[in-house]
């Protein structure tokens, strides 16, 4: 009999039409949840004797006995601390019925969960993919296949009780858990004090971010980055901002680095182009035409080039070289260049590109910034600096944050995001609403109250933003003069 716990029957319920009135389960598998104890709860108090071997017991913590995410209608039910104080009671039984005996094997038995049921009448077994939880009876649609069999015939269920037997009397590797198992109940059942409901809300909320500012999850040390001159020269609050930049690159291929004036944003973009170059990466660098200097500087054989030996080869264009479609910008020839060929792109002064006014003939900056150099060629990872990226209105980030996205508005579905335009456009709605209130309750507060969540989720995705108050507040630094 196939069991796949969607067209061809369901595992729960096949064991249900069996007796269990002073019968013996025997049980292998690699996952034991609340919700498949629930499942079977009326049914497993009328046993003689259980005995449950779990194979993957080193990686069951307390929330994968409370359940996973395909249990997660079961969880909303919020009746975790019940079902745990009466699993709990169930495994403490003694006695000649009843009696509950668990172990966990060390040995990984990858695909091979066993349900032996043995009765006065007959024996029954479920063998394959079924562990003891919602997915694997059928309670729960799986995301994965689900397939089992089951058996009948005296034969293979007693070639199969015996295998078991075999498993469970290994003392070498297979340990008694029980008391472990129930202590687990008991901490899930009983009464937690308000400050740890507290905190592991924080940590459920947080838990993506708990990992993020890791040197050595984010940098890969064998670039040689961390021996460079820049990362040497820069303050702790500014390699946290590099550090921080480079993983939303790789995660989000974009970020807006909108520290506040005089932090020192310029070479914390240097030592991103750092890294960049060193995994071989072409990075172009579009700036303001009177910051041009700025940038070049640190590209050529000169003596205020405080960052020569680090050997920067970025190119450098203008804001309006955008405009131009021949001539020569420095040493590079505009009608002869390959636009779509820099995998990092660096924005000086990003919020120019917060507005795409219309144009008569032919493209925008705005437009051909996107089109022939972000969408255009190989992959493009955009890093932008802007004391400002937003002034009045929303749709200031939004045209910044496009050149990340590439315009995709689903672009960060997969943080939760569905729609950028949406979530800013209700944004700048209760924006308005908020400059409409009387200037005495015009707060700063108010308005961060009645702000969305969604708008400060895109805000956290795609933007580093810290004052002068931030840093001092939280970094312990002699100065906060400007870098160099």
């Amino acid at each position: 009999m196939l069991l796949d716990n969607k067209n061809s029957s369901y595992v729960g319920n096949e064991l249900k039409k069996h007796s269990f009135e002073g019968s013996k389960l025997s049980v292998l598998s690699s996952l034991f949840t609340l919700y498949g104890f629930a499942s079977l709860k009326k049914e497993l108090s009328k046993l003689q004797h259980t005995r449950l071997l779990l194979t993957d017991w080193q990686d069951q913590g307390l929330q994968t006995i409370v359940g996973n995410q395909q249990e997660l209608r079961l969880i909303n039910q919020l009746d975790q601390k019940r079902i745990a104080a009466e699993c709990s009671r169930w495994m403490k039984q003694e006695g000649l019925r009843g009696k509950v005996d668990v172990k966990a094997s060390t040995i990984p038995q990858a695909g091979q969960n066993l349900i032996h049921l043995q009765s006065a009448d007959d024996n029954f077994v479920v063998h394959g993919s079924a562990t003891v939880s919602p997915v694997g009876l059928g309670d729960v649609r799986s995301d994965n296949l689900q397939m089992n069999t089951g058996i009948s015939d005296t034969e293979t269920t007693k070639q199969l009780i015996t295998w078991f037997d075999g498993i469970w009397a290994d003392e070498i590797n297979v340990k008694n858990i029980k008391a472990e198992l129930i202590e687990k109940l008991d901490f899930i059942a009983a009464d937690q004090p308000a400050n740890f409901i507290y905190f592991l809300t924080l940590y459920n909320i947080f838990k993506d971010f708990l990992e993020e500012i890791d040197e050595e999850n984010i940098i890969k040390s064998k670039t040689g980055f961390k021996e460079t001159i820049v990362w040497n020269k820069l303050y702790k609050f500014q390699k946290d901002g590099v550090l921080g930049a480079i993983d939303k690159l790789e995660k989000h291929n974009g970020c807006i680095i909108a520290d506040s004036v005089g932090l020192g944003k310029t070479f914390e973009a240097l030592a991103v182009i750092k890294y960049y170059e060193l995994r071989n990466d072409r990075v172009l660098v579009l700036c303001p035409k009177k910051l041009r200097d700025n940038w070049t500087v640190y590209t050529v054989n000169d003596k205020r080039n405080l960052l020569a030996t680090d050997r920067f080869n970025y190119d450098v264009l203008n804001h309006t070289d955008l405009s131009r479609v021949k001539g020569f910008s420095g040493e590079i020839n505009l009608e002869t260049l390959n636009w779509g060929n820099y995998d990092l792109i660096v924005i000086d002064e990003s919020h120019n590109f917060r507005n795409n006014p219309n144009k008569a003939d032919g493209k925008t900056r705005y437009e051909r910034l996107l089109d022939d150099i972000i969408r255009s060629g190989v992959k493009t990872k955009v890093l932008m600096l802007s004391a400002t990226p937003v002034n009045n209105r929303m749709n200031d980030l939004k045209n910044q944050v496009a050149f990340i996205t590439e315009g995709k508005e689903d672009a960060f579905k997969d943080v939760g995001i569905k729609s950028v335009d949406a979530t800013l456009r209700r944004a700048q709605t209760l924006f308005n609403k908020w400059l409409k209130e009387p200037t005495e309750e015009r707060k700063t507060e108010s308005l961060l109250d009645i702000m969305s969540f969604d708008y400060f989720k895109l805000l956290d995705v795609v933007t580093i933003a810290r004052s002068r108050k931030h840093i001092e507040n939280f970094y312990t630094i002699n100065s906060l003069q400007k870098v160099l």
